[in-house]
C-alpha cells in the first residue's frame, strides 16, 4: 500500500455533530489528539490498523494508548470474551473466571501473592494507595513530579479545572532518578508517609523518557523499607511490554504492589492490583469497588491475552521490533537533515526532533498521519505483536515524505 495524503471529510462532519451533544466534541485524553487535518473517529480496526470514516487505513503506533498489545480483534481473545459473555456478563454473584485470572497473575507476576480487579489503571493506583494507608496507618504519598497515575483529584495538578489545593495536600513530589531528594524528604523527620508510587521508568507525556539509573530502584526500595513506606509500581502503561513477570524484574527490584491495566486484556476494560502476602489483610479490609468490576468476559479475555503473550515471549518481540523501527526512523530523519530522538523502552518509544521547535515536531507528526501512520506529537507510542516488517517499510516511506514536506 502506497502512502497518499488523506482527506478526512466524514470525520470532520461527525466532529461537528459531536460538538452539539458532547462538551468539546471529544473529551478526556482523546481530545488532545484531535488535529484539524487528522482522523477523529474510526470505522473499523484489525490487527495493527484502524480505518477512519473516510475509509483511510492507518498503521496504528498508539494501539489505543496501549491496550492493543496483540493487535485489534485478536481471534483467541475475542473468542474467550464471547464464550464468557454467552454465559453471563455482570451477574449478581462473581464468576469463577475471576479466581482463574487471579491465579494466573499470582503464577506469572514475580511479587504477586494476591490480585484484585477494577476497570481502569486509576482504579488500581487509587486502591494501592488506600491499601498502603491502611497497612501503614499513615497518610502521605510520595510521587514523581510529572508522574501520571490516573485522574483522581489527588493525582492531578492543583491548577487543573475542578481540582482544589486540598486534594493533593498529602502528596509530596520529587524528581525522577534523584535518590538524594528522596533521602532529604525522609531525613526531615516526616513519619507520616504511607507509600512511594512511580512507574518503573519515567515516561511523562511531553518530554524524553528515561530509564532508572544503575541501582536507583534498589536504593529506593531499601530506604522505603527502612522507613516503613510501601513501594508501588504503576505498571499500567508498561506492563507486559518489558517483562511478563513485572517490569520491576527487568530493573532488578521488588516492590510491595504493582498496578496493571491497558494491555492486560487486549483492549477489554480491566485493571488489576497485585501485592505481597504481608499486605493481604490490609487489602481485605479496604472497601473499593464498582458495579462493573465483576464483569466476567474481560477477565476471560485477560487470561487469553496473558496466555498468548507467554507463548511467544512477547516483551522480547516487542522490544526487538521497536529497536528496528526506531533505527529506521532515525536513519530517515538523518537522511533528510533532522535528528530524531527515540527515548524510553523501544516497545513504547517517545519521539522528539532535537534542535527543532515543538511546532515543527507537530507538523512532522501531522504529515505522517496524513500519509497513514497514526502517531502523536506527545506521549510515548506503542508496538503490538500484530505489527509486521512490511509496516515498518510503510512507516519509513511516510516518515520520509513527511520530512520532505517540512
Amino acid at each position: 500500500m502506497k502512502n497518499t495524503t488523506y482527506e478526512v471529510k466524514k470525520s470532520d462532519e461527525y466532529f461537528a455533530k459531536a460538538k452539539k451533544v458532547i462538551p468539546g466534541g471529544i473529551f478526556g485524553h482523546y481530545k488532545y489528539a484531535v488535529r484539524e487535518s487528522g482522523p477523529k473517529f474510526f470505522s473499523k480496526s484489525e490487527g495493527a490498523y484502524f480505518w477512519d470514516l473516510d475509509d483511510n487505513r492507518y498503521v496504528d503506533l498508539m494501539c489505543g494508548y496501549g491496550p492493543s498489545i496483540l493487535g485489534y480483534n485478536h481471534p483467541e481473545v475475542e473468542e474467550a470474551f464471547k464464550s464468557s459473555s454467552d454465559k453471563g456478563n455482570t451477574v449478581s454473584i462473581a464468576s469463577p473466571v475471576m479466581v482463574d485470572l487471579a491465579s494466573k497473575l499470582v503464577d506469572m507476576v514475580d511479587i504477586a501473592d494476591w490480585a484484585l480487579f477494577g476497570k481502569n489503571g486509576g482504579d488500581a493506583t487509587s486502591l494501592a494507595v488506600m491499601i498502603a494507608r491502611e497497612f501503614t496507618g499513615k497518610k502521605k504519598i510520595i510521587k514523581i513530579d510529572d508522574g501520571y497515575h490516573g485522574v483522581a483529584p489527588w493525582m492531578q495538578d492543583k491548577n487543573r479545572p475542578g481540582v482544589i489545593a486540598s486534594d493533593s495536600e498529602h502528596v509530596i513530589k520529587i524528581k525522577w532518578n534523584d535518590f538524594e531528594e528522596l533521602e532529604n524528604v525522609l531525613s526531615q523527620g516526616n513519619n507520616d508517609i504511607a507509600c512511594f508510587i512511580s512507574s518503573p521508568y519515567d515516561h511523562p507525556v511531553s518530554r524524553d523518557n528515561s530509564l532508572p539509573k544503575e541501582g536507583y530502584w534498589e536504593k529506593v526500595t531499601s530506604l522505603c523499607k527502612t522507613h516503613g513506606i510501601l513501594t508501588i509500581v504503576d505498571d499500567v502503561r508498561s506492563g507486559f511490554r518489558i517483562n511478563l513477570k513485572g517490569s520491576n524484574v527487568a530493573f532488578g527490584f521488588s516492590p510491595d504492589m504493582i498496578c496493571f491495566g491497558k494491555a492486560i486484556a487486549n483492549g477489554h476494560p480491566l485493571a488489576s492490583l497485585v501485592g505481597k502476602e504481608e499486605i493481604r489483610k490490609a487489602a481485605e479490609r479496604v472497601y473499593f469497588t464498582g458495579t462493573q468490576f465483576f464483569s466476567a468476559p474481560p477477565m476471560a479475555a485477560a487470561i487469553a491475552t496473558l496466555n498468548e503473550l507467554e507463548k511467544v515471549d512477547a516483551p522480547k518481540k516487542l522490544i526487538d521490533y521497536g529497536k528496528n523501527l526506531n533505527s529506521r526512523l532515525e536513519a530517515v530523519a538523518s537522511e533528510k537533515g533532522f535528528n530524531l530522538i527515540s527515548s524510553g523502552v523501544s516497545s513504547m518509544p517517545y519521539y522528539r526532533l532535537e534542535g527543532e521547535t515543538f511546532e515543527t515536531h507537530i507538523k512532522w507528526i501531522d504529515e505522517c498521519v496524513k500519509r497513514g501512520v497514526y502517531m502523536l506529537s506527545y506521549h510515548n507510542h506503542f508496538i503490538s505483536l500484530a505489527h509486521k516488517e512490511e509496516d515498518i517499510d510503510f512507516i519509513e516511506s511516510a516518515a520520509r515524505q513527511a520530512f520532505e514536506s517540512l
